[in-house]
C-alpha cells in the first residue's frame, strides 16, 4: 500500500481541515501532470477514496478530502455552514495552500456537486472531471431517502455490528456485497470512540441544512455543468440509482460532447469507484487527459 501524508489546512472561518496526500510513486511519470483532488459525498470522508489513491498514486499525486464536519476535519461551529459554496471556499482555499492551479476532480455525489461548483469560479484550470452518480439535477426521491438517516447517530460495540447494520439497511444499494465488503464500508464510514464504541465519522448536524429546500446543492447547477467545456469527463452511475435518473445522464450528454458514462450494474448510489468496470474508464478518462495535456 502507498503511503500517504496527513495535511491540515485552515478554513476563512478558522477551522483545521484534514487532507490524505499520496504522492506520486514514479515522480518521472507525474511530472508535469496535475493532480487527482478526490471529494467525498454527504456523509463520507477521505477513507472513501484509499483503495483507488493507492492505485492511482503509481503515477498520479492524489489528495483526498476530509470536508468539515468529517473524518479528521473540525466540525463547524455554525451547522449552516455545512452547505456546498462553504465547501467550496474551504476547498480554495486548501488548492491556495498547495499552490495547485490546475487539477482533475474525482467527485462522489457532494463532492461532484462541489466539482461542478469549483470548475464555474474559474473556467480551465479543472483539466478532466469523474461525477460518481451525481449530476446538475437530482432526484427528489433520491433526496428523500438520504434526508430518512443523514444526521441520525449510531453506536456499535463491534465491527462486525456495525458492518450487520450496513448489509440490513443498505443491501439494495450494493447486493452483491461479501461479509468482507461491508466490514471493509463500515471501516471507510465509522469510527472508534474513546469509550470504545464505533460510530457513524461525521458530525450529525450536518443534516441542519441538508433538511432545507435546496440544501443539497443551494443554486442552479446546469450553469455550472455548462461551463465544463472541452475537458475529458467521465460518469460513473449506478445503474438502480434513485439520485440520478436516465434522463438527467441523457441531457448532460446532449451538453457535452466529451462525457463518457459508465453505468454498474446492480448498483445504486454510488458506486465505490473500485469496481472493474470503474477502473478501467478511469485509466480511459486519465489517458485522455493526458492527450489534452
Amino acid at each position: 500500500m502507498s503511503a500517504y501524508k496527513n495535511g491540515y489546512w485552515w478554513s476563512n472561518d478558522g477551522l483545521r481541515l484534514h487532507f490524505r496526500d499520496y504522492p506520486a510513486q514514479n515522480q518521472d511519470a507525474a511530472s508535469g501532470r496535475p493532480p487527482i483532488v478526490c471529494l467525498p459525498g454527504l456523509t463520507r470522508n477521505a477513507r472513501d477514496f484509499e483503495d483507488l489513491a493507492d492505485h492511482l498514486s503509481e503515477n498520479w499525486r492524489v489528495i483526498c478530502v476530509d470536508l468539515r464536519g468529517r473524518g479528521e476535519s473540525a466540525y463547524a461551529k455554525d451547522p449552516l455552514s455545512y452547505v456546498p459554496l462553504t465547501y467550496v471556499q474551504d476547498v480554495e482555499a486548501l488548492l491556495a495552500q498547495e499552490g495547485v492551479d490546475e487539477f482533475v476532480a474525482f467527485g462522489t455525489s457532494l463532492g461532484g456537486i462541489i466539482s461542478m461548483l469549483l470548475a464555474s469560479t474559474r473556467p480551465g484550470r479543472i483539466k478532466g472531471l469523474l461525477l460518481n452518480d451525481i449530476g446538475p439535477e437530482i432526484n427528489p426521491q433520491g433526496l428523500e431517502r438520504i434526508r430518512g438517516y443523514v444526521g441520525q447517530g449510531r453506536s456499535f460495540a463491534t465491527w462486525m455490528h456495525s458492518a450487520r447494520w450496513l448489509n440490513e439497511d443498505f443491501a439494495e444499494i450494493y447486493p452483491g456485497f461479501t461479509v468482507h465488503d461491508w466490514l471493509t464500508l463500515a471501516k471507510r464510514m465509522m469510527k472508534v470512540t474513546g469509550s470504545g464504541r464505533i460510530v457513524l465519522d461525521y458530525d450529525m448536524r450536518i443534516a441542519e441544512p441538508f433538511a432545507m429546500p435546496g440544501g443539497e446543492a443551494g443554486v442552479d447547477l446546469w450553469p455550472a455543468f455548462d461551463a465544463l467545456t472541452d475537458i475529458p469527463m467521465l460518469l460513473v452511475r449506478g445503474q438502480k440509482s434513485d439520485l440520478l435518473t436516465n434522463e438527467t445522464v441523457a441531457l448532460m450528454q446532449e451538453k457535452q460532447a466529451q462525457l463518457d458514462v459508465l453505468d454498474i450494474p446492480n448498483i445504486g448510489h454510488a458506486p465505490t469507484l473500485d469496481e472493474p468496470q470503474s477502473r478501467a474508464s478511469i485509466a480511459a478518462l486519465l489517458a485522455r487527459i493526458e492527450v489534452n495535456s
